[in-house]
């Protein structure tokens, strides 16, 4: 359920997400994007006063989305895959936002540049991940070491077998950067692996904005993780400007839920390795991204439908299913 009501007269807070873009996954999870904004999104609104827009493909058609965002989550693949660095124009586009002090949120391989905008990025960030300057990799780790911060209220630990961007380039003196996770081969979660093994931070920047990055799930099924799901929300929230309660704010979700999230499978031709998963609910309002062209399956010609391009009342469902257990009038939607 959504927590205690503010000022209903107040404006809602709008938290844009864009998810990358969604590729044949190699296991069920990897890399889901969409499956992962959409939950997220869903979390985010069991705050009274939070509204989620999810932009799928990684850039909206029409950029108006961005004018009333308090923060702007990232959460796909990095490098020159980012889908903000496309053109130029994209890449001024999101400086004009951090200029005025938008929140920002770099999530998994959102946090990697390539060297020419490592820069910039950090500038954005406090720090990015740099192709042969950082590492990369999967190790087991528990994560129990959280500072005081409002972005750690209510973090619980957990230990998962998640992949993990590290060795961050920083800013050099870390002003306005606060470490919140670390972890790495040698020290697995713990804070004597440094600077180098520190995996989610804040970063309060000159012109007033906040960001946060967290360089973990690689795949869907760490969102299971009460701990990632807290950190996560609560961080996206900070980002955004709000409060977060002494307990951290409302995340609940339970496993068919966490799910039920999960990108539809694609048709056949793909065979027995194509997972079988419930389809994903869309508790919040979608911008539809550019046209998709339906991937070539290696040996056996394209395919001939898109997860997006499923029917529309294929993707609708509500919210009551998939979040808490709890129905939220007028919470359904549908991908457009």
């Amino acid at each position: 359920m959504p927590s205690a009501p503010g000022n209903r007269a107040s404006p809602p807070v709008t938290i844009v997400l864009l998810a990358g873009t969604v590729k044949i996954p190699d296991r069920v999870g990897h890399h889901d994007y969409l499956g992962g904004c959409s939950l997220l999104a869903s979390l985010l609104e069991q705050t009274a006063g939070v509204r989620a827009i999810l932009v799928r493909d990684g850039w909206p058609h029409d950029e108006s989305v961005f004018d009333a965002a308090r923060s702007l989550v990232v959460y796909s693949g990095g490098g020159r895959k980012l889908a903000l660095l496309a053109s130029p124009q994209r890449t001024a586009t999101l400086q004009r936002l951090v200029d005025s002090g938008i929140g920002l949120v770099m999530i998994h391989q959102a946090v990697s540049y390539p060297a020419e905008f490592a820069g910039q990025a950090a500038r954005w960030l406090g720090g990015a991940h740099v192709a042969g300057q950082s590492a990369r990799g999967h190790w087991p780790a528990r994560h129990s070491e959280f500072p005081s911060h409002p972005v750690t209220r209510g973090v619980g630990a957990w230990e998962s077998r998640d992949g993990w961007l590290k060795e961050i380039q920083f800013l050099g003196d870390l002003h306005g950067i606060t470490p919140l996770l670390w972890s790495g081969r040698a020290h697995r979660g713990a804070s004597s692996g440094g600077t180098a093994d520190v995996v989610s931070w804040v970063y309060e920047r000159p012109d007033g904005g906040r960001s946060f990055c967290f360089t973990g799930l690689d795949a869907h099924s760490a969102w299971s993780a009460a701990g990632v799901r807290q950190l996560l929300v609560n961080g996206t929230l900070w980002s955004a400007g709000l409060t977060i309660p002494a307990a951290g704010a409302p995340c609940a979700v339970d496993a068919a839920g966490l799910h039920g999230y999960l990108t539809p499978p694609w048709p056949a031709p793909f065979g027995s390795r194509t997972c079988r998963a419930p389809l994903a609910p869309t508790a919040c309002r979608t911008w539809q991204s550019g046209p998709r062209r339906p991937p070539k399956a290696p040996g056996r010609g394209p395919a001939t439908v898109m997860p997006m391009q499923l029917p529309a009342e294929l993707w609708r469902r509500d919210r009551s299913s998939g979040v808490g257990g709890a129905a939220t009038a007028g919470a359904t939607s549908s991908i457009r």
